[in-house]
């Protein structure tokens, strides 16, 4: 099985420090729909591991969590893509959970469920704890400088905090180009 697991704010859609609140607030990266549909066409599976701490900041319900999601693969569909899972930590940076990234609890739990080990993985984020629980589980960290990846690649890039092995890239849909082309 060919799997990819994606962040999704700053990598399929942008970010936003006041976060996606809305379906309304959910904006598409140019490119990444289309990414995704290229993907799936390959038969690629497509996952998303995504922290999603403005539930536990009451900033939004989990039905308006829902409605997003419900947005967002209805947009990838539309580009010929698939989603096939969705895993979110709705915990705050404080409440110590063991699926926060960067701990790979949301990770191991996408093992679990889908019967496969995450060696060699690709997982696609824009910040360093994406990278850091990808590296925790095996997985193949993917840095995309959309979002808030230009600065991680400023800062951890330059300081030698990325997990060994990452591979930077502009954005999913070079991404996904280098991938189906290593996996056709």
């Amino acid at each position: 099985m060919k799997l990819i697991i994606l962040d999704r704010d700053g990598v399929i859609n942008e970010d936003s420090d006041a976060y996606i609140k809305s379906p309304d607030e959910w904006i598409p990266i140019p490119g990444s729909l289309e990414a995704i549909g290229r993907l799936s066409q390959a038969g690629w599976r497509v996952v998303i591991a995504s922290n999603q701490s403005g539930v536990a900041r009451g900033l939004f319900s989990m039905e308006t969590l829902g409605a997003i999601h419900t947005r967002m693969r209805q947009a990838a569909a539309d580009a010929g893509g698939r989603i096939d899972a969705i895993f979110f930590c709705p915990h705050g940076p404080e409440d110590g959970c063991a699926c926060r990234k960067p701990q790979p609890g949301m990770l191991h739990d996408i093992g679990r469920r889908l019967d496969i080990h995450l060696d060699g993985i690709p997982l696609v984020g824009d910040s360093l704890r994406d990278l850091q629980a990808a590296a925790a589980v095996g997985c193949a960290p993917w840095l995309v400088l959309t979002g808030k990846g230009r600065k991680t690649w400023e800062t951890a890039g330059t300081s030698g905090e990325l997990p060994v092995g990452t591979e930077v890239r502009d954005d999913l849909a070079a991404v996904a180009d280098a991938l189906i082309k290593a996996n056709p």
